[in-house]
Formats: C-alpha cells, sequence, structure tokens
C-alpha cells in the first residue's frame, strides 16, 4: 500500500539519522566503503572489505521487507533483517533495519541487542512495547503504539513488543549497528549449550529445581 511505503521511506531517514553519529568513530573517512565479503568472518568492526572494483548495485540493496514474514510459530511474531549480511554494503557504517510482523497476540519476547539501540515505526496494527531499566531499579517503561508511533529501546536493555489489536501488525525497526545481535531472554537462560547448572538457575529464580527442569526441556 502507498501509505505502508511512505512510512517505511520515512524509517529509512530515521535510520540514516541514527547513521550520523556513529558513522565517524565506525569508518575510515579515507575510503567511501567497505562492502562485506562475507565469505570471511567479522572483525572488530565488520567484515574485511571486498575490492572496491568488484561491488555492484546488489551490494547496496535488499527487496525483502515488503514481503510479509510467516508468524505461524510459537511466539507469532516473524523479524525479516536487513543487517550486513542481506546489504553487505552496510559494513563499517553502524546501521541496519528490520521489518516485524505480528499476528493477533503475538509478541516479539524479551530480548536485547547487544550491540545496538532501537528505533521502532508502527506501519499497521496496535503494539504494546516496553523495555526494563538495569539494576537496581528493573523499571518497566512501556507505551501503547499506533499506526505512526515510533518508540527506542535503548542498546542493551531487555525489551520486547506485544500486538494488543485485533488483526495483524507491522513494524520497521531501524538500529544503530549493521550486526546488532539478538539475546532472546528465555533461550539464553534456558537454552544454553551446555545448560546453566539447574540449582544455579532454581537459585536465582527462587523456584524448584523441577520447574527449572520442565523450562529447559521446553528450549
Amino acid at each position: 500500500m502507498a501509505y505502508d511505503h511512505h512510512y517505511a521511506v520515512f524509517t529509512s531517514f530515521i535510520a540514516l539519522a541514527l547513521s550520523a553519529c556513529t558513522l565517524t568513530l565506525a569508518m575510515d573517512a579515507l575510503q567511501d566503503f567497505c562492502v562485506a565479503d562475507l565469505k570471511g568472518s567479522p572483525t572488530i568492526n565488520g567484515f574485511a572489505c571486498k575490492d572496491p572494483k568488484t561491488v555492484q548495485a546488489s551490494d547496496f540493496s535488499f527487496g525483502g521487507l515488503h514481503i510479509p514474514g510467516n508468524t505461524s510459530n510459537a511466539f507469532g511474531s516473524k523479524v525479516t533483517p536487513a543487517f550486513v549480511t542481506q546489504i553487505p554494503g552496510l559494513n563499517t557504517f553502524g546501521i541496519s533495519m528490520a521489518r516485524v510482523d505480528y499476528a493477533r497476540g503475538g509478541i516479539n519476547p524479551p530480548h536485547t541487542h547487544p550491540r545496538a539501540t532501537e528505533i521502532l515505526t508502527v506501519i499497521k496494527g496496535t503494539l504494546e512495547v516496553g523495555f526494563v531499566t538495569s539494576n537496581p531499579d528493573n523499571r518497566l517503561i512501556s507505551k501503547v503504539l499506533r499506526k505512526g508511533d515510533v518508540f527506542v529501546f535503548p542498546i542493551g536493555l531487555v525489551h520486547y513488543q506485544r500486538n494488543t489489536g485485533h488483526r495483524n501488525a507491522v513494524a520497521i525497526a531501524a538500529l544503530s549497528s549493521q550486526n546488532p545481535g539478538v539475546i532472546t531472554v528465555a533461550n539464553a537462560v534456558f537454552g544454553s549449550k551446555p545448560d546453566i547448572p539447574t540449582d544455579v538457575l532454581a537459585k536465582a529464580f527462587q523456584v524448584d529445581r523441577s520447574v527449572v527442569q520442565k523450562l529447559q526441556a521446553k528450549f
């Protein structure tokens, strides 16, 4: 729809604004770009650069954000990333985007981005969003967003989204890293490999060990 396209373009400008404060630190000004050579491994600030003579327009483009994500899963949501692995030209720029689709009642479960602040714009539907501040306050800051509303999740803080509307919802997120990373809280705590010792988790959550074992079995 034209309206959705308008907001997607608007969010692109938000993403560019985020990059302005990180670009100087993220990239050597003596070169125009450093398109990622995805055949290698990431270094401190990204992938090694491809030979500029081999760079193509396809290295700077991605055509997937118009495609609805498949929300037929336990969470009822799907994230479609536009990170450096999808757009090699983002390498070293400290910027990326993602589309998030939510079924009715769907959630993007509590998680963190260890390398990025996120700014999220609702394109369709209604979302409850929130993040939790660090110890000792652990304060939940939350709000209900509607189409066109914007919300910021500070870097490293646990945050979530939930579709509280009566239809599917869609959001576009911009992040201040080409490779923001994600740590889903439940997966990290109960699905680590190998498992965190059961007695450690039982004491941390003040529950019986059998409860922890059941949760670990789910992940």
